[in-house]
């Protein structure tokens, strides 16, 4: 069996189907919520210490680097060969979690779970290549959300095997295990598409674009149709042509992998040069640098503060009540009527004021209870962030460019998250123990907080000492250094 065969006009629904059940059994890993108790336990007796400096960190390190390379090979290769590339990556990771023994194991496990952290953009981008435009935004729900309810099942079902079964953590990974190949076979059924949204798109129509650069501006461009009408640019695509085919707008090199390249720049240029989107991009990444930060190594906290070889822990409950609260939080800023335009950047200072304040929580409380729910309220205040974040930066863009400007976003996330890994918890740089990775963590957020409301106020060139604390004072906590910022501020320097 060819499991790369390209099918002749598929119907929306079978690919669609398939590509949730790839989705459903992918996520429904019972084990993920208590992976810190069991490589701390006595199935891999390794400490917290050595899983902290020298075995999460693989993960970032190898998930920045293998981004872009698979974020072009996804396209280039038409997205299916990736997502079996994802599945394979899955089995070997839990193959390695359920079989393999020491350090250099573990960091094997967590360059292959970079992989599959890299392949996932080929799970939500195969859709678009073999739907059709009016069932984008059905599809794209549908595969979005089955992926949260595996999530939420797979918490739910690990913490009541846990509690109620006493099922060993090593069983746990056995049925994760079951549930990644179930999806690896899955996925050799999808059928191959016909075309991609880069390299392999068909010619597009004819884009009018306007004289200046700010291609990425408030309101969207218009196009001429073929009726005689206009239509905005955010329905069509913008880079090499789009799906639908039509004459293409302008002659490109004859090298098509160096046309996708010219034109991506061209893109990039355009879409940042809109200042209200480089600044909502710029926090999309240091918020999702943080968001992976805290998600990475939240487990190792709760470890901390409740031994899970001495204490009864819940992981797998905190895990699906706050996913279940991201879902909600998320599901009511797309639904809820309010202009974010208007509001959006005071619902950014609120709630990244709440963000922060929650990690303060977690880090100096002693109970695990009010850990457990800082986190819950951490996740559920991101995901709602989050989604106003994409809605403002994607309302004027095209699939293509809103696939292009999230990769690259993305990109910056991750190199941002490196730095913080190398600086704190790595064994090259300070390799601080946990407590104090979270209060610098929580200074990170303080200081992002800060950095979106001493900008907004500086445009109204007006100050306030309250922005300034948050945005300085917790990284430079000397008082000559805040007198000489504040001199500077009076005197318009900055």
């Amino acid at each position: 069996m060819n499991c790369c065969r390209t099918s002749p006009n598929p119907s929306w629904v079978f690919p669609t189907v398939n590509l949730c059940c790839i989705g459903f059994f992918s996520m429904m890993k019972p084990s993920e919520p208590f992976v810190v108790p069991y490589l701390a336990g006595p199935d891999k007796n390794i400490s917290l210490s050595m899983i902290t400096n020298e075995i999460f960190p693989i993960w970032t390190y190898s998930y920045l680097v293998l981004l872009l390379p698979v974020f072009i090979l996804t396209d280039y290769v038409r997205y299916k060969p990736v997502i079996i590339l994802q599945g394979i990556s899955l089995i070997i990771t839990w193959l390695l979690l359920v079989f393999g023994q020491g350090v250099k194991a573990m960091q094997v496990l967590e360059f292959f779970y970079g992989m599959v952290s890299a392949t996932e953009v080929a799970y939500y981008a195969y859709i678009y290549s073999v739907v059709s435009p009016e069932h984008y935004q059905k599809v794209s729900s549908y595969c979005r959300s089955i992926t949260l309810v595996a999530y939420t099942a797979a918490s739910v079902l690990a913490q009541l095997l846990v509690s109620l079964a006493s099922l060993s953590y090593f069983y746990l990974n056995v049925i994760s295990l079951v549930s990644v190949s179930v999806a690896f076979l899955l996925s050799l059924f999808l059928p191959m598409p016909k075309k991609s949204m880069f390299f392999h798109a068909k010619p597009g129509k004819e884009v009018r674009k306007p004289p200046n650069k700010n291609a990425a501006s408030d309101a969207p461009y218009k196009v001429n149709t073929a009726g005689g009408g206009e239509k905005p640019t955010s329905e069509i695509a913008t880079i090499s042509g789009n799906l639908d085919g039509g004459p293409s707008s302008s002659p490109m090199p004859q090298n098509v992998a160096l046309s996708v390249f010219v034109q991506w720049f061209q893109d990039l240029k355009e879409c940042y040069s809109s200042k209200r989107l480089f600044y909502w991009s710029l926090w999309w990444a240091f918020s999702t640098a943080g968001f992976n930060q805290v998600l990475n190594y939240v487990q190792i906290l709760w470890d901390y503060k409740a031994p899970s070889q001495s204490s009864t822990i819940y992981n797998g409950a905190v895990e699906a009540i706050a996913t279940f609260g991201g879902a909600l939080a998320a599901c009511t800023a797309g639904c809820v009527k309010v202009n974010w335009d208007l509001l959006g950047e005071l619902a950014l200072a609120l709630f990244s004021a709440a963000d922060a304040g929650s990690l303060l929580l977690m880090h100096y409380t002693t109970n695990i209870w009010v850990c457990y729910a800082g986190f819950v309220i951490f996740k559920s205040s991101y995901m709602l962030l989050i989604t106003i974040a994409a809605f403002q930066i994607a309302v004027n863009l095209s699939v293509e460019r809103y696939a292009l400007v999230f990769g690259i976003n993305t990109f910056i996330a991750l190199a941002i998250q490196t730095g913080m890994t190398v600086a704190v918890v790595g064994k090259q740089g300070l390799g601080l123990p946990v407590s104090i990775q979270w209060k610098w963590s929580e200074g990170k957020y303080l200081q992002r907080n800060g950095v979106e409301r001493l900008r907004l106020k500086k445009e109204k060139k007006v100050f306030n000492l309250w922005e300034l604390f948050f945005c300085y004072c917790w990284n430079f906590p000397n008082e000559k250094h805040l007198h000489n910022l504040l001199s500077q501020m009076r005197k318009g320097k900055m």
